[in-house]
């Protein structure tokens, strides 16, 4: 085992944060990622400004998002399957194409007609895809860096560039939506995909040897759920970043446009504000991403956790009240530095856990905790701001109530760390990962143990 005392000495400081750039592979692929994630928030953007413009319906917004996210809850799992069977980079290829064809297919309805059950079904279409796509580009991360203790930087590297799209895209899509119109911005999106398949195909990626597949899907698929149930830290972070899906992070994330309809000086300039608010929050989440990928090791992630937990929670809270654009802008970035604390921080304690041949079906239950309880929320939502007495007032009140369940949430979260301590070290110990990793999740205790 390494002697875990020293720092081990080499060339890192010269890249900072940046380190895991390193890797040519990975140099590749955030390239080829960063290009393809902007058009994906124009689209991202362009979709529900496109759905709220023509129905006005908290309950439409939530329909669409849960076609689009339905798919994950159930066959995500199945991906994941997969994953950890098939060669990533390829699968990766594949899954990039389609979804440039689903944006293009976007645009083509966008551009000559447009009826609400199309964009329901694309939306569903893309999910699909997406089973196989988040936790192959999840899993994948490990096999494009060349150094792992340079992996927990590439996973804060990953949100960083998210959440750099997050804040570009967004006010783009406002600007061009109020321009030239959704369908340009779905077109845009489509060729974007065309960077990341580029950068996939350069890649010299050692093959691994296919694994052996003398079981079933359903078998393998119940191993990986066995192993995530019998680890009780994995277990209990799948199971905090499920309830937050599926209650705060819905309520902030679909009902923004009712805000941003509110907010509008004329009724025409709704996308604006839009573009202006949700690219405030990717702001914030940007400066939570590079605040993560500056760190040096997992130590301290459980303390982050909690406080971004309880920070996202007040933030939204506040932000359900504010009924002028410039107190909006104030919390929105507090909101979104809170939200991907919590997820990229726990992403990264799940990577660093998973046993390698099982991450990809592990990354396929996180996929979906994160995004397949989300279209639950999603309709749960849309239906709580309807119930609330929909508009404004019915939206506010129901991101205020997923923020008090975020925060009572994050509480008991808080309470289970002491617990959680004893079982993570002797997980990283027998990994034969640094002693310092250890303390990961010691959010209440100072000491290295």
């Amino acid at each position: 085992m390494p002697d875990p005392a020293p720092t081990p000495v080499k060339p890192a400081h010269a890249w900072g944060m940046f380190r895991a750039l390193r890797s040519r592979n990975y140099r590749l692929f955030f390239v080829g990622q960063m290009i393809s994630l902007i058009g994906t928030f124009l689209t991202q953007i362009a979709t529900v400004w496109l759905v709220y413009k023509i129905t006005h319906s908290t309950v439409l917004l939530g329909t669409v998002a849960f076609a689009g996210q339905i798919p994950l809850f159930f066959l995500a799992p199945f991906g994941g399957v997969w994953v950890d069977r098939w060669n990533k980079r390829r699968l990766l290829v594949i899954t990039q194409i389609l979804s440039g064809l689903q944006s293009l297919a976007l645009a083509v309805v966008a551009l000559t007609h447009v009826e609400v059950w199309e964009i329901i079904g694309l939306a569903f279409v893309q999910g699909l895809i997406n089973c196989f796509d988040m936790p192959a580009r999840q899993a994948f991360t490990v096999e494009m860096v060349e150094d792992r203790e340079d992996l927990a930087n590439a996973i804060a590297l990953n949100s960083t560039m998210v959440h750099t799209a997050r804040s570009f895209g967004p006010a783009l899509a406002g600007f061009l939506v109020y321009k030239v119109g959704e369908g340009y911005c779905f077109l845009i999106d489509s060729m974007s995909y065309i960077a990341v398949v580029v950068s996939l195909l350069l890649m010299r990626v050692r093959e691994n040897p296919p694994r052996a597949r003398d079981r079933s899907v359903i078998a393998e698929l119940r191993e990986g759920i066995e192993y995530v149930w019998t680890s009780v830290p994995i277990r209990v972070l799948l199971l905090f970043m499920a309830f937050l899906s599926l209650t705060a992070m819905p309520a902030f994330n679909i009902l923004m446009p009712v805000f941003a309809d509110a907010l509008a000086p004329t009724p025409d300039r709704g996308s604006q504000m839009l573009g202006f608010l949700q690219g405030a929050s990717g702001v914030g989440a940007l400066a939570g991403a590079i605040y993560l990928a500056a760190r040096r090791s997992v130590v301290g992630l459980g303390r982050l956790i909690v406080v971004a937990g309880i920070l996202f929670g007040f933030s939204i809270i506040f932000f359900s009240t504010s009924r002028h654009l410039w107190l909006s802008l104030l919390f929105a970035p507090v909101a979104g530095f809170g939200m991907i604390s919590v997820f990229a921080s726990a992403n990264t304690l799940l990577q660093t856990l998973a046993d390698d041949d099982k991450r990809g079906r592990v990354m396929a239950l996180f996929t979906v905790a994160f995004m397949g309880m989300a279209p639950f929320g999603n309709l749960l939502s849309g239906a709580a701001a309807a119930h609330f007495g929909g508009g404004i007032g019915g939206a506010a009140r129901t991101v205020a109530t997923g923020g008090i369940v975020a925060i009572v949430a994050v509480a008991f979260f808080a309470a289970m760390l002491p617990a959680l301590r004893k079982i993570i070290r002797p997980i990283y110990v027998q990994k034969g990962i640094l002693t310092e990793v250890a303390t990961g999740l010691e959010a209440t205790e100072p000491e290295s143990p």
